[in-house]
């Protein structure tokens, strides 16, 4: 007979691996772009750091990645990027300054951002597409299957806006860089020009003093579900629970209205593989559960 303690030890143990299976989050990175995209990643201060941390996304792949409970960090699509004869690897726009695919540190603005908290206040997941920090490609964030807490909706910023920017903020590309010499990025007021008033700084380091701009309405008004200056919480932040997150970059404006949750829009020409370049046939739900079963079977039958 199999004592108690092991069987409640054991039973308690693939109830916390099966929990830990629903708590987790999967996040679908696509590139619906006509080009390479290269993700980065950075996790927030005392979080899991991801794994990897930069990545290659090839036109019309997507790629998952397991993301823990509580997880709180920022995404963003790096562009033109390439290797010197050193194996320097540097990008045009959103370099992340580690000279490596993988990235040590954050983006170089300007950038197109997908933030996240999850699991935060209340168990929600809090998410935002930020132009905070300027703009360099249009990104959707869109849940997963959540229970609809909040304002569980699809947000970010899926028109180029490198055509239209300000003359004074644009970003360009030497030619030689790969950028074929026109806008690569569109910068924020505050990179520009370095002003308090721009940067919500010093004296204007307030909700009540810093307001918005000509500047940053041009981003609010292109895409008015993403932050366009750092007090612009009342429409661009989102809360969501227990949900997996599809970020996709270049999304077609027709599958960003499809934002209530449902599943991703996107075109048959996306692939789905694994970190290692596989195809992806299944999570860790299913196994971990056909574990749970097989362990509490072997203990009753030796009951």
């Amino acid at each position: 007979m199999a004592k108690p303690q092991v069987f409640l030890a054991l039973f308690c143990l693939c109830s916390v691996f099966l929990i830990s299976g629903v708590l987790s989050a999967t996040f679908t990175l696509v590139n619906q772009c006509s080009y390479t995209v290269w993700p980065g990643i950075l996790s927030g201060a005392g979080t899991t750091q991801l794994s990897p941390t930069g990545l290659q996304l090839n036109p019309g792949q997507a790629i998952p990645i397991s993301v823990p409970a509580g997880w709180s960090g920022r995404l963003w699509g790096r562009t033109f990027c390439s290797q010197d004869s050193t194996g320097k690897f540097t990008c045009v726009t959103g370099d992340c300054g580690s000279g490596t695919l993988e990235c040590t540190g954050g983006a170089a603005p300007p950038a197109t951002l997908a933030e996240f908290t999850l699991n935060g206040a209340g168990g929600l997941d809090f998410y935002d597409v930020s132009l905070v920090d300027g703009y360099n490609l249009p990104m959707l964030v869109s849940p997963q299957g959540g229970t609809g807490a909040g304002n569980c909706s699809a947000t970010g910023c899926v028109v180029d806006l490198n055509g239209p920017c300000p003359a004074e903020l644009k970003m360009m590309s030497t030619g030689s860089d790969g950028g074929g010499g026109e806008c690569v990025a569109c910068k924020s007021a505050c990179e520009a020009f370095g002003n308090p008033r721009y940067c919500c700084s010093g004296p204007y380091a307030t909700p009540d003093t810093c307001m918005p701009t000509d500047y940053s309405e041009f981003f609010k008004s292109s895409c008015p579900r993403a932050y366009s200056y750092a007090y612009d919480d009342g429409t661009s932040t989102f809360t969501c629970a227990s949900a997996d997150y599809v970020i996709t970059f270049c999304p077609a404006p027709a599958a960003s209205q499809k934002s209530s949750g449902g599943q991703y829009a996107g075109g048959s020409n996306v692939s789905l593989v694994s970190n290692s370049g596989s195809t992806l046939t299944s999570g860790p739900l299913p196994f971990l559960t056909s574990l749970m079963i097989t362990i509490i079977a072997a203990l009753w039958k030796f009951h």
